[in-house]
């Protein structure tokens, strides 16, 4: 069966565009024009995925993500916006957003980022999906190996439960997005191990956006941010030029 998307988007011009889009791309869609019958929708039908606008009247995007959110539902969230400042996009994954596009999209972009989403939904298997460790490292860092079974990963200081999608630094749990989690899981299995940041798109959003794209950086920033504890060491590095390791220093 096709997989459904429920598409809210003010704009008719761009809303009929990408509703001709994603159909012709092989996706059962449902456009809607504001806020609240994306709400009524997403009630009714649970959608595989949703892509939302940021600005609409009434409801807008953001309302519409923190509304499912806070009910449960963890359906992922694309999220359509105009506004290009880090604050503007941290904003919308503080309302529990799993990914962003910057207006004007191209629309092959809104399909690799719509692919990656569906496929973390799709069921973990014995070493499948991001799971398996990652050829794609530069270097390893001396330390204590993670510890990896088909349920949980462990790695310096971290425990995550893959089943359950829960994650905690010491005793205290992360609240954690779709993307987040995953990204986390990724550096956590390969902890020790410097991971450039075309293998971190590849494995989180299926596509390379190339070396302009500031959607690693912010999810990195914002990881951080959810991580980091006053007086413990900071787990996740840069490595200038290169990309990211998680190791406890």
């Amino acid at each position: 069966m096709p997989q459904t998307v429920l598409l809210a988007e003010d704009d008719r011009a761009i809303r009929h565009a990408l509703e001709r889009a994603l159909t012709l791309e092989g996706y059962e869609v449902t456009a809607v024009a504001d806020g609240v019958e994306a709400l009524a929708h997403a009630h009714r039908t649970s959608p595989d995925v949703l892509v939302l606008d940021v600005m609409m009247p009434g409801i807008d995007g953001l309302q519409v993500c923190r509304v499912l959110r806070a009910e449960g539902d963890r359906t992922p969230i694309l999220m359509l916006t105009a506004l290009v400042e880090t604050a503007d996009r941290i904003a919308g994954l503080d309302a529990g957003a799993d990914d962003y596009v910057v207006k004007p999209f191209d629309v092959e972009e809104v399909f690799a980022r719509l692919r990656a989403l569906l496929r973390r939904t799709l069921p973990v298997t014995t070493g499948g999906g991001s799971g398996g460790g990652v050829g794609g490292g530069v270097a390893t860092e001396a330390g204590r190996e993670p510890q990896v079974s088909d349920r949980q990963v462990e790695a310096a200081g971290l425990r995550m439960d893959l089943q359950a999608r829960r994650a905690w630094r010491g005793r205290r749990e992360l609240e954690l997005t779709r993307t987040e989690f995953e990204l986390l899981e990724l550096l956590a299995r390969n902890a020790g191990i410097v991971l450039d940041h075309s293998t971190i798109y590849d494995r989180i959003w299926g596509y390379d956006f190339g070396p302009g794209s500031k959607n690693l950086a912010v999810y990195v920033g914002y990881l951080r941010r959810k991580l980091d504890e006053p007086g413990a060491p900071q787990l996740i590095h840069t490595v200038r030029g290169v990309g990211y390791v998680l190791r406890e220093d």
